[in-house]
């Protein structure tokens, strides 16, 4: 259940891409040493909301880090230099999420890393990639998402799109960097080489829109909002229930479509999955249904028929959601916050097992500076110059 044990990774990100990329290895059985700076360490650890402790933290800051370890360096210092090249050379990934060329203007750039650890792989991470026109670019989810083509396709079919409520190119950064890395390890076990994965988060947005981009490919004028599968049909919507909820039916199909209408009472025609000015009285006609119903209601009709429908939860709902604690997609640890929640990636072993909680800034500095060879006179000099914390 834990086939990274043995891997070893120095995490330099910070915020969400990186540390949900090192969150999934740490899960699959890598240790997983956060390299903090020295002026507070993770941005997201003084995100609202915050748990109390001796020092209070993000619980999403929590959320990312369980099964890791901090290190507290100034890269900046020259002896910080030196000790994260000495530390480095014990490890089989790095992962970083600095512009491109920032680790280079701070003295560590890739070469010196692999040459003085060949078998190093080092992840990139960053917004545009590591060349063309815009990689030295700021910028944010929702950046990448509008650049990537994907934030147009959820419509609506006039006006501006609307914000997501998830972070879309950042998780998905976070997802494809673990299999780069994977891929990269594969690589190394058969040449005895490392080498640097470079994931760009405008890059990794762009999968999620496959089938719009299949449709482009195929030489189909896309038109936002009114597609399929973006709004465009009655039977693949979103509808307010009369207890002011909703239900998602995604009744694409024509057999899970028949099955529906069956149960409604109303009759399905083979125009009905196709878009055009006749889906505005379809969707009109499905708006009232929905409305004669409870939520729980529909829930009930779903068991019966299947049809594709499903009601939509808020998160605390898909926190107590029968199937979703079946499967075991929450956990509690304790840490020095307390018992905190958790949540489990899909690739994460499901068993129970015995988790780590999140590291305090800068809680095994001397722990990690010892494994790499320091003695605690050497570890007391960095202290005191700065170094490390």
């Amino acid at each position: 259940m834990q086939p990274l044990k043995g891997i070893k990774v120095l995490d330099l990100s910070r915020l969400l891409p990186g540390p949900f990329t090192s969150l999934i290895l740490a899960d699959l059985g890598a240790s997983v040493d956060r390299v903090e700076d020295t002026s507070g360490g993770d941005y997201l650890r003084v995100v609202p909301p915050l748990a109390d402790g001796d020092k209070p933290t993000s619980s999403i800051f929590l959320a990312l880090n369980r099964n890791k370890r901090s290190l507290a360096i100034d890269l900046k210092n020259p002896d910080g230099k030196l000790i994260f090249r000495k530390v480095a050379l014990r490890y089989d990934i790095v992962i970083e999420q600095f512009r491109p060329g920032v680790l280079a203007r701070l003295g560590l750039p890739y070469e010196t890393l692999q040459r003085d650890n060949p078998r190093l792989i080092v992840c990139a991470l960053t917004g545009y990639g590591q060349n063309g026109p815009l990689c030295q670019r700021a910028g944010h989810d929702l950046n990448f998402l509008a650049r990537s083509g994907v934030l147009s396709m959820q419509g609506p079919a006039s006006g501006p799109p609307e914000v997501p409520g998830f972070q879309l190119a950042d998780v998905g950064a976070g997802l494809f960097a673990a299999l780069g890395i994977m891929g990269a390890l594969m690589t190394r076990a058969q040449t005895g080489q490392g080498s640097v994965v470079d994931i760009a988060m405008v890059e990794a947005a762009m999968p999620f829109a496959m089938i719009g981009y299949g449709q482009l490919f195929g030489g189909q004028r896309l038109s936002p909002g009114n597609e399929p599968l973006t709004g465009g049909i009655g039977p693949y919507g979103t509808y307010a229930t009369k207890d002011g909820k909703a239900m998602a039916l995604a009744a694409v199909e024509p057999k899970f479509w028949i099955a529906f209408c069956e149960g409604t009472g109303i009759a399905a025609d083979m125009s009905d999955g196709i878009p055009g000015p006749h889906q505005a009285k379809l969707k009109a006609k499905l708006k009232a249904i929905f409305a004669e119903r409870t939520q729980a209601e529909w829930v009930q009709f779903a068991s019966i028929r299947e049809c594709c429908l499903e009601p939509v939860l808020t998160p605390e709902e898909a926190r107590a959601d029968a199937h979703i604690e079946a499967r075991g997609m929450f956990f509690d640890i304790d840490s020095p916050w307390g018992k905190i929640s958790q949540m489990r990636t899909p690739i994460s072993p499901p068993l129970p097992r015995a988790h780590t909680p999140p590291p305090k800034h800068g809680e095994h500095t001397n722990e990690i500076l010892r494994e790499a060879g320091y003695s605690d006179d050497d570890i007391a000099k960095f202290r005191a110059s700065g170094a490390v914390q």
